[in-house]
């Protein structure tokens, strides 16, 4: 009996065995492969600026890691609003991913009335870079360093011009906390797109702008407009001849960072599997040399890490925009 006990205990372990693994296949198979189409990678600016750039290094190698094409779709408009929200309506399978830059951090404060809440409708994937900016003046404007532009300003108030690509953006802020920290009187350009604030400059019909360091170093080295000062703690490695605004106005800082963010349903084996094969790329030495060619360092972290920095950031721009009296729109 004890035998037969033994054999019968046996089948039906082997047969509950064989249920649990039918069941864990079905469960398997049940789940959609991803990607299974061309995956679509919003960025809710205009085709020119660092965003556009950084984003068009990584869908190379994360088509070759996943086996699917990753693409590019400009949806300017909004200061950043139209993209955004487009994104965080997408499916949330995987196949629609956010590029993210501090405007949409700013854009928490300053557009309150936003069809979408950052952090709600979006979740964190991962983190790309962090990026400078740089204080520029066409060459016609008398003034070589920030001390000079400073005084410039003060001896002519509101006479000093400069374009952004609308209120509330990353060159908005910077240009208004420098502003207020060096107590001068400047007018505000704005423009519907970065490129037509860019082409302002550089045309000479505005005299000065802070822009990336991505877009801008080409039109430093050609000439056609000159570097004041770059934004960071330290001066920036691919500019290391340009002093920081800190060296003239101390605790001056404004650094941007891009990510990618995806629809807040989006599967959580979907967002790590991307976390964990951008990290990989962003390790890679090309990419290492193209971003920092472009003025950037990469900066991975867990989707975690990444949702922290976002808050920290949202707060501190807040802060800025409070600071430099910008209304909310």
């Amino acid at each position: 009996m004890h035998n037969i006990g033994s054999k019968i205990t046996r089948r039906s372990a082997l047969a509950g065995s064989a249920a649990l693994g039918a069941a864990a296949s079905g469960a398997a198979l049940a789940q959609p492969a991803w990607p299974s189409r061309p995956v679509r990678i919003v960025i809710p600016f205009a085709p020119s600026g660092g965003a556009d750039t950084f984003t068009r290094l990584m869908t190379e190698p994360l088509a070759a890691a996943f086996g699917q094409p990753f693409f590019v779709e400009n949806r300017p408009g909004g200061g950043g609003v139209i993209g955004t929200d487009a994104a965080a309506k997408a499916t949330p399978d995987g196949h629609t991913l956010l590029m993210l830059t501090v405007t949409l951090t700013a854009n928490e404060t300053l557009m309150p009335n936003r069809p979408y809440v950052l952090l709600r409708d979006l979740t964190p994937v991962a983190s790309l870079n962090r990026t400078l900016q740089v204080l520029v003046a066409h060459p016609a404007l008398p003034v070589t360093n920030v001390a000079e532009l400073i005084e410039w300003a003060k001896a002519r108030p509101g006479q000093l011009d400069y374009s952004t690509a609308g209120p509330g953006t990353p060159y908005h802020i910077a240009f208004e906390v420098f502003r207020h920290m060096a107590g001068i009187q400047v007018q505000h350009i704005p423009f519907r797109l970065s490129g037509d604030a860019r082409n302002a400059v550089v045309g000479g019909q505005v005299p000065a702008m802070f822009d990336g360091i991505a877009t801008m170093l080409p039109l430093i080295r050609a000439g056609r407009v000159r570097a004041l000062a770059t934004t960071g703690t330290e001066r920036s490695t691919l500019m290391p001849e340009t002093p920081t605004v800190a060296e003239t106005l101390p605790g001056y800082e404004q650094v941007g960072f891009n990510g990618l963010l995806a629809p807040a349903a989006t599967p959580r084996p979907i967002v790590e599997r991307l976390n964990a094969e951008i990290n990989r790329i962003l390790d890679t030495d090309a990419l290492k040399d193209a971003f920092g060619r472009l003025g950037a360092e990469i900066a991975p972290m867990s989707p975690e890490a990444f949702g922290d920095v976002l808050r920290a950031d949202i707060e501190r721009r807040r802060v800025w925009i409070n600071l430099a009296g910008i209304q909310p729109q």
